[in-house]
């Protein structure tokens, strides 16, 4: 099978469940955001050695990501719907579980902190960008397509960044470096 089909060759590309849409068109720019988070998770897992808590939970967060990017490309109520598992309360319930778990353990936060810190947090505050970028997108989409994204998916994108966050400092603590404290003006 080859890489290339030249479907796409004046601009447009087909949503899963039918329909053929111009490529910068809002749902695809919101999955295209969700894609380039899970390029940003690959990027911060691979500094991460095997069994290390925080490789395991980006290791699962590639998959949601990836779960995200499948349902933002299938409208409501189009053909292949029932294929697609869409993000659910409990996806986000499984996120704020592990955002307690990994925050918990982390000093309490009292002022705005510098991203980056050692090479993983600073990996991972690259990706908690990546997930604001996706999270903007889908607002758009839902601007545009009143119904267009999950009450689910949103709150499930919102709860990465701040995952990510949590991870980036406890990365800095694993490795003996401290936050940086932003100094204002």
């Amino acid at each position: 099978m080859r890489l290339y089909t030249g479907t796409g060759d004046d601009g447009t590309t087909g949503l899963f469940g039918g329909g053929r849409v111009p490529k910068d068109n809002p749902r695809v720019a919101a999955y295209g955001e969700a894609d380039g988070l899970n390029g940003s998770l690959g990027f911060a897992a691979a500094h991460c050695q095997p069994g290390e808590e925080l490789g395991e939970v980006l290791a699962e967060l590639q998959h949601l990501v990836f779960r995200l990017g499948a349902d933002l490309a299938t409208p409501p109520a189009s053909t292949h719907e029932d294929k697609v598992r869409r993000i659910k309360e409990g996806d986000v319930a499984t996120m704020e579980g592990h955002i307690d778990r990994i925050d918990g353990a982390n000093d309490d936060l009292k002022v705005f902190v510098l991203p980056g810190g050692c090479e993983l947090a600073a990996r991972l505050h690259l990706a908690r960008d990546a997930a604001r970028r996706c999270e903007r997108a889908m607002v758009t989409l839902l601007s545009i397509e009143p119904n267009g994204v999950s009450t689910a998916a949103m709150q499930w994108i919102n709860r990465c960044s701040d995952l990510l966050f949590a991870m980036a400092r406890a990365a800095n603590r694993f490795a003996g470096v401290p936050d940086v404290p932003w100094r204002g003006s």
